[in-house]
């Protein structure tokens, strides 16, 4: 239960900017030190040779534009958070701030800022010798190196931070990784929950109201082991679960509260859904973009044009289910079920596409890729949301010519070609 608990405050410190900031910190307290300590190995002569008096004006510089450039810098990124809220979807803003080339240009900048300080400090104490001033001079010629690949990496990444293709490439891949993961491994280790519960489970409920993030396996088989019984998990990640409400349920023949509470704890439960490990998430959010691109006031369909490719090469992926053999047999899990994913990523476009062909024409074909790739798992949702979407766009008032075409791909086999680059898959 500790290493759960340990791995879960890990995975939230470390997409921190203050944790980056604070261990740059560190090592810019730490460098004035060793420049104290490797003072007495440093000639005097060398010491007068390397003008070390110098050190003390570099420092001044690199302090008050480190200051200028963080406050910058940071503004910069909130403007590309603001930017990713208002054009694509707030949702979408937790990948920015996660950034790990924004976390870390910011984190140098501080720290620049903190170990000029730092220096002046112990040299206005006259804590240093001539020597001492030598090795905080060639530290100080390293931070400021590190400095200008932090400047170079920054201006590149400025091209395209906030903007709307680099926002959907972060949800694509954010959305893909946990797609790929939950397939590689569909019921988290345990068995797969398929039909109805056995009649004589207790119900375990939930301690608060909230989003399940993540289910602790091992301790779900290890209590499942000491009652001799089963554990039902119905709430998967990404799952909304109320308090008192059912989180899961307990095949036993009597549960102890000490044992009821250990289950409730197996729950990690937050106030939002995150990405890593909720794949119809990054679904929803993709298609959040896409509705949005299509309200009057964007009217933007070749942004929902492109969500639709993105959305078809994630779940082409979906024919990698893997079958492994389960690491805990005494927990069944419900997976996540083909139908939910196909309505998550095309209902709201359809519905907010149903007046525009281009859209509407290019949802048909990627349905029709779906079936094609992946028939097992996709032809059933697939065929009826093509239908739904048809009905959708026949009470749009399309005129019959265009319905004629719509209903023609949406019973196809195969995807049609088609001259038109925005019509085409």
């Amino acid at each position: 239960m500790m290493n759960f608990r340990v791995w879960n405050l890990y995975k939230a410190w470390r997409q921190k900017i203050w944790l980056r900031v604070v261990a740059i910190a560190c090592l810019s307290v730490l460098s004035v030190v060793v420049a104290q300590l490797l003072a007495p190995y440093v000639p005097e002569l060398v010491a007068f040779k390397a003008g070390s008096e110098a050190v003390s004006q570099i420092l001044e510089i690199l302090a008050s534009s480190m200051l200028a450039v963080t406050t910058f810098s940071l503004s910069i990124a909130v403007t590309g958070f603001g930017t990713a809220a208002a054009t694509a979807t707030p949702r979408a803003t937790a990948l920015l701030q996660e950034d790990t080339t924004t976390q870390n240009v910011l984190a140098t900048f501080i720290g620049a800022f903190l170990f000029s300080l730092l220096g002046l400090i112990a040299l206005n104490a006259q804590l240093y010798s001539a020597s001492g001033k030598v090795v905080l001079y060639l530290f100080t010629i390293a931070v400021v190196l590190l400095v200008v690949v932090a400047l170079i990496r920054w201006i590149g990444h400025l091209m395209s931070f906030g903007r709307m293709d680099n926002t959907l490439d972060r949800v694509e891949t954010a959305a893909s990784n946990a797609l790929a993961a939950r397939l590689a491994n569909p019921y988290l280790g345990g068995r797969v929950l398929n039909g109805s519960l056995p009649a004589d489970c207790i119900e375990i409920p939930s301690r608060i109201t909230g989003y399940v993030e993540h289910v602790d396996m091992p301790a779900l088989q290890s209590i499942a082991e000491a009652v001799d019984g089963e554990v039902y998990v119905l709430d998967i990640p990404g799952s909304f679960v109320v308090e008192r409400g059912p989180i899961a349920y307990l095949r036993a023949e009597s549960l102890s509260d000490e044992d009821a509470e250990r289950l409730q704890q197996a729950f990690a439960i937050g106030p939002q859904r995150a990405f890593d490990a909720d794949p119809r998430f990054g679904l929803i959010v993709l298609s959040e973009i896409a509705s949005r691109a299509l309200s009057p006031a964007v009217n933007d369909p070749g942004t929902a044009i492109s969500v639709l490719g993105r959305l078809v090469r994630i779940l082409a992926d979906w024919n990698t289910r893997a079958r492994v053999e389960p690491d805990y047999p005494l927990v069944h899990v419900s997976p996540i079920r083909p139908e939910e994913a196909i309505e998550d990523a095309f209902r709201p476009i359809a519905r907010d596409g149903a007046a525009m062909i281009e859209v509407q024409v290019r949802l048909q074909k990627a349905l029709a890729a779906l079936r094609q790739s992946v028939p097992d798992a996709f032809n059933t949702p697939c065929t009826h949301l093509a239908g739904y979407a048809l009905s959708l766009a026949v009470e749009a008032g399309l005129p019959d010519a265009e319905i004629a075409l719509l209903r023609g791909l949406s019973q196809a086999k195969t995807i049609p070609g088609t001259g038109d680059t925005n019509m085409s898959v």
